[in-house]
């Protein structure tokens, strides 16, 4: 569960950081939101007992590691 909530303050911390560094550019707080929104649910959702049940199953773990790759990796070239 630790890594999920790391992974998930990550993504949220990276959205909320492009989104004042970028303030003031067209589209900028959808484009911040496509980051910081998913890493919010991540974080939320290791708090809910029931999904954390879904949260330790294999190949939701790789579905979310690439996910949060391909987020990550869309924050920094963005």
């Amino acid at each position: 569960m630790n890594n999920y909530r790391m992974g998930g303050y990550l993504l949220f911390a990276i959205g909320l950081i492009n989104l004042r560094y970028q303030w003031g550019e067209p589209g900028i707080v959808q484009r911040s939101a496509a980051i910081f929104i998913p890493g919010a649910l991540i974080l939320l959702a290791t708090f809910i007992a029931p999904l954390k049940l879904v949260l330790m199953r294999k190949e939701v773990q790789y579905l979310l590691a690439f996910a949060g790759l391909a987020i990550v990796a869309y924050a920094v070239t963005n």
